[in-house]
């Protein structure tokens, strides 16, 4: 019996081999690039757009309450960067572990296991935000121990609060966003994200200025809408046909599956959020610099770009783990070494395209954000040094996607951790306060930790062995090698 198992092993491993072979040489020719452009541009465009819109929704909020005077708009961005350190990047580093289980799922062909992947991760993102719902609440307190301002701090504390119900809709939906991205269904996420944004800038205005919550009447907008986002979603998957393979009822599968969920999700998360919080402690450490206004402001409005100018890579980064996921689930090693060169030579002309607009428009750039001439000014010497991490971002966030769709989310945080704890924010602080650079040399010391980022990715994805990650895909669906070859006897 054993013995029939391998041959028909080593039979269906021949047959992919001969069809390797056959396929290989069509893809290089103009016909295949062109089909997988294709392929990358129908998932990437819509992508850019979901996750600009959603960014779109904190940018609103911020530009409205800043109206209301300076304590409002003070306590606002402080409660609005702790839920994004202590909540948000977290789920969503958490929901990133989707994209390779259910993405290489789809790619096997086994579509209750995309369901059953999505009610665990429902249900342990759901877990997950009980304590981070604690943390929001002792916001205040937090701010006062460190040292901030009493009235700010309760202002704070009070925002980062009512966003509560907005991080169990977060939570939600970032699964969603993940269900529908490895199957392909993207214009249920662009529709949507679309009509939210539509809605939501009334909606904040309204609560904002004419309910008399304030600044509260942001963070209510904001649940409102991440939950609408989630009613949207959950009610075409329910009822969609596109679906209708994918979708499971609740059992207790869905529960056993959280413990190799978690397993995944941490990496996950640790990939994410090693990223995030990094450039949130360079906000900080702008704080403590001799002219801290100037600095404040002007790293603060290097970071808006770059986070807004990164809705482009990470929508080619989304499309990159979908296709190369789809392609190891499949056992598709050479069609998925082919669609990470696709991808990554669109990352680099999107690089160069976007750098180069950038830089020749460094001389009225600083306008768009302040009329002072000192702000201005800064801004054009910080002009080039964003280029190149318009650069490095459209390099990275591509390679993270195509690290998702692996599965080797661990080597990332590895690299994260050190590309930016290591070397990055050490490097900052020597340049901004040992040798005086300011705001100019904690930004080249992101920079540093950024490149070394991009280079370690770049030569991990260089030397993974494409077969060996097809079969670790299909052990990973098939939760090991005796279903894989259970499935090839049937």
């Amino acid at each position: 019996m054993e013995e029939h198992l391998l041959r028909k092993v080593e039979e269906e491993e021949r047959k992919r081999e001969e069809l390797v072979l056959q396929i290989k040489g069509r893809w290089w020719r103009v016909d295949g690039v062109w089909e997988e452009l294709k392929k990358l541009g129908y998932l990437a465009g819509p992508m850019v757009a979901v996750t600009l819109s959603q960014y779109l929704l904190q940018v609103i909020s911020m530009m409205m309450v800043g109206h209301l005077g300076q304590l409002s708009l003070s306590s606002t961005a402080i409660a609005t960067s702790l839920t994004g350190v202590a909540g948000f990047s977290l789920l969503l580093g958490m929901a990133s572990a989707l994209e390779t289980l259910c993405g290489q799922a789809y790619g096997a062909k086994q579509f209750r296991k995309i369901g059953v992947h999505t009610h665990t991760a429902i249900i342990s993102l759901t877990l997950v935000c009980i304590p981070l719902s604690l943390i929001l609440i002792y916001v205040d307190k937090l701010l006062i121990f460190v040292g901030q301002d009493p009235l700010i701090s309760l202002g704070a504390g009070k925002y980062a609060t009512w966003m509560i119900p907005a991080l169990f809709a977060y939570a939600i939906l970032q699964v969603l966003i993940r269900y529908l991205l490895s199957q392909s269904l993207i214009f249920p996420l662009l529709i949507s994200s679309f009509l939210v944004t539509c809605l939501y800038i009334p909606l904040c205005w309204v609560l904002v200025f004419k309910s008399g919550l304030g600044n509260i009447g942001a963070a209510v907008a904001i649940d409102l809408s991440f939950w609408l986002n989630v009613i949207i979603l959950a009610f075409y998957i329910n009822y969609s046909s596109s679906c209708e393979k994918t979708r499971v009822p609740l059992t207790m599968e869905v529960f056993h599956g959280i413990g190799p969920f978690f397993r995944l999700a941490i990496p996950s998360t640790g990939m994410v959020c090693l990223e995030w919080w990094s450039f949130e402690l360079l906000i900080l450490l702008s704080g403590l610099l001799p002219n801290p206004q100037l600095e404040t402001s002007v790293l603060s409005i290097c970071l808006t770009t770059i986070a807004s100018l990164y809705t482009i890579p990470s929508g080619f980064g989304a499309a990159a783990s979908t296709r190369v996921s789809n392609e190891l689930g499949a056992g598709n090693a050479q069609g998925a070494r082919f669609v990470v060169c696709i991808v990554m030579f669109v990352a680099v002309t999107e690089a160069v395209i976007v750098s180069s607009t950038l830089f020749a428009s460094r001389y009225i750039f600083g306008y768009a954000y302040s009329n002072e001439k000192e702000v201005i000014d800064y801004v054009e010497i910080m002009t080039p040094l964003i280029c190149i991490s318009v650069i490095t971002d459209s390099l990275q966030g591509v390679l993270s996607g195509v690290a998702r769709g692996c599965g080797w989310q661990h080597l990332g945080a590895y690299v994260n951790l050190g590309a930016f704890y290591l070397v990055g924010i050490p490097v900052a602080a020597l340049l901004g306060f040992h040798l005086s650079y300011g705001g100019k040399g904690l930004w080249i010391g992101i920079l540093t930790g950024s490149l070394l980022q991009s280079t370690l990715l770049c030569i991990i994805t260089s030397c993974t062995n494409w077969e060996q990650q097809a079969i670790k895909a299909r052990e990973r669906v098939f939760e090991g090698r005796l279903s894989i070859e259970n499935e090839i006897n049937e």
